[in-house]
């Protein structure tokens, strides 16, 4: 690794927190992102899943862009919804309800998005030389990985103000 990897990964923190400052003074909307506990005994006294709260991110494709210009991969999704009744469906879908629960009973307003099982991204030239991630260092260049399947990138810039238009004007008919 070497000074233009350093410059890469330099740059990218530049304008993440570049974005992140420039959606917040637009007033661009955001969504909660949380941490899953999964329902639990503690001193023999059964708790139910929950989603604890970790800040507000944008969701940039398939970034989730923290306030503070810290990233995150995209993981799960839920809204703050009634779960319905349980009826004895298949596993996932159980897990699902319970997860929807979670979020219903949390601090979260009704009916919002809250992301969850979303890793932080350590943006550093070690961490992102040979990631598997949305995010990775390629020839000195921080590229997006539009899907986990792709093995090409996209550079992040030009991605990020992609996203950022479309969340700030989204198309007609799309919110």
């Amino acid at each position: 690794m070497g000074m233009a990897d350093a410059q890469a990964a330099a740059d990218a923190r530049r304008t993440l927190a570049e974005t992140a400052a420039r959606l917040a003074a637009a007033g661009a909307p955001t969504e909660a992102v949380a941490a899953f506990e999964p329902a639990a005994r503690r001193f023999g006294i059964p708790r139910k899943a929950r989603l604890v709260p970790l800040g507000r991110v944008w969701r940039l494709g398939v970034l989730l862009l923290e306030e503070d210009g810290g990233v995150r991969a995209t993981g799960r999704v839920t809204r703050a919804v009634p779960p319905g009744h349980p009826g004895h469906m298949a596993v996932s879908t159980e897990e699902r309800r319970e997860v929807r629960a979670a979020a219903h009973r949390g601090p979260f307003p009704a009916g919002s998005t809250v992301h969850y099982d979303a890793d932080p991204i350590e943006l550093t030239p070690e961490a992102l030389t040979g990631a598997t991630g949305p995010l990775f260092l390629e020839d000195g260049r921080v590229q997006v990985r539009w899907s986990l399947s792709a093995s090409a990138g996209r550079d992040l810039e030009p991605y990020l103000a992609e996203r950022e238009a479309l969340l700030l004007d989204p198309p007609q008919g799309a919110t």
